[in-house]
């Protein structure tokens, strides 16, 4: 993105800054046009934010970490924004509480709208700027508000899924949503990995979070990975054999979440008259066999792996069998929005893009790392604690936004992510 040109003329990395800009808002804001005006408030879950508090927060996040640094003319839009859409930056202030953001009917959703180009004028303004000023820090802090914001592309399809899936008409987000090509059935394959003295982690050779940091040297065993995610029908198996009725499977806060929620699918499965059907963006369909299983959290994924008598990978070695290997896949920019089958072949497929997938890491500091001084230093060392890590991207995640290094979390029972997990195993 802008940090690739970092040492591009001055007059064309400016250009390259204001049409990542303009770009990456235009993105979001063609996300939401399906919408009905009705469905930018509603908050289903607590973890699934309204789309209108989305489009706020981002611009936000532009506003308060460079406008008011950078641009000491600068006037805020509705200084009472500083609260409604500060998402968890504790310097920054005091926040609306997270679970509540669905009450909000005012500011609607057109002042929103206005917010965005005042903050977009602004920035543009700014960019456009001849005067001196502290361009890298102004750069270093633009590329992570643009990475950012398709952070909150991806959670806006991923939040506009849950909160529609409450509603009993189950609305498509999108009537003409792409459907999958057919595909063949594809085998499940073992690709064997020497281990050994590897380094994972970012090198610095392009935009990184700092989570990502430092690289550093891992010790891995042997070990194989599958050639492929588990599928919907692999999974359906594990349904049927009880999997979901035997405690020997699940860790005691995955047994206790089970029995707590009720959990007995994964989510947005409903059975139909003896068949399984699952809600997606593009409405309900029957849930297809070869797909890989998703909306599942890390507790079903790690006793699904249990039950089939392997693991599921760390990250360092997912990391390890991704390097080298082309980003690219099945991501939001394909229009399904939903997983599809594996292409038949040889080697690794669906590394990247479909679902999100489930390692057995917690997501804890790399060795040396430091998080940022400052509120962007809130940005995800504060989230070390309580949560795994996925890799790989998902079919709602922009194709551009990432990387092997990629470090996604969450806590161990989420699962209205697109999330799902392929298994591993100790090798010879």
């Amino acid at each position: 993105m802008v940090g690739e040109m970092a040492d591009a003329d001055p007059e064309a990395l400016r250009e390259a800054c204001s049409r990542a800009y303009r770009d990456i808002r235009a993105n979001s804001e063609a996300l939401v046009a399906p919408l009905c005006v009705e469905d930018f408030v509603i908050q289903a879950a607590d973890e699934a934010s309204p789309a209108k508090w989305h489009l706020a927060h981002v611009s936000w996040f532009f506003e308060t970490f460079i406008l008011r640094e950078y641009s000491p003319a600068y006037v805020e839009f509705d200084p009472a924004y500083r609260v409604l859409f500060n998402s968890y930056y504790e310097q920054i202030g005091a926040f609306h509480p997270r679970a509540a953001r669905g009450f909000l009917s005012r500011p609607t959703v057109e002042e929103i709208y206005r917010y965005r180009a005042h903050v977009d004028r602004h920035m543009l303004e700014l960019l456009d700027d001849r005067r001196d000023r502290p361009w890298p820090e102004i750069l270093e802090r633009l590329e992570i508000g643009l990475n950012h914001e398709q952070q909150h592309q991806e959670l806006l399809l991923t939040d506009i899924k849950r909160n529609f899936s409450v509603n009993p008409l189950r609305p498509a987000y999108r009537a003409d949503v792409a459907m999958a090509p057919a595909r063949s059935r594809s085998s499940l394959e073992w690709m064997d990995f020497g281990g050994g003295l590897c380094e994972i982690g970012d090198a610095g050779e392009r935009f990184a979070y700092d989570n990502e940091r430092p690289r550093h040297r891992v010790w891995l065993d042997p070990f194989r990975l599958a050639s492929r995610p588990v599928t919907n029908g692999e999974y359906l198996a594990f349904m049927e054999s009880g999997g979901y009725a035997n405690p020997a499977l699940w860790l005691s806060d995955g047994w206790a979440r089970v029995k707590q929620s009720e959990w007995s699918s994964p989510l947005y499965w409903e059975r139909i008259e003896g068949e399984w059907w699952q809600f997606t963006l593009g409405g309900m369909r029957r849930v297809h066999p070869d797909e890989p299983v998703c909306h599942v959290s890390y507790y079903e994924a790690d006793a699904f792996a249990t039950w089939s008598g392997r693991r599921l990978p760390s990250e360092a070695e997912w990391e390890v069998a991704a390097a080298g290997r082309a980003v690219s896949g099945n991501f939001r920019e394909a229009g399904h929005f939903h997983p599809v089958v594996a292409d038949a072949g040889e080697g690794l497929r669906q590394l990247y893009g479909d679902v999100w997938e489930h390692t057995a890491s917690a997501y804890l500091p790399y060795p040396g790392f430091h998080a940022a001084a400052g509120a962007l230093g809130e940005y995800n060392g504060k989230f070390m604690c309580s949560q795994m890590v996925l890799r790989g991207g998902s079919c709602a995640t922009p194709a551009d936004h990432v990387r092997p290094t990629y470090r996604n979390f969450f806590c161990p029972h989420e699962r209205w992510q697109f999330q799902g997990f392929r298994l591993a195993e100790d090798g010879d």
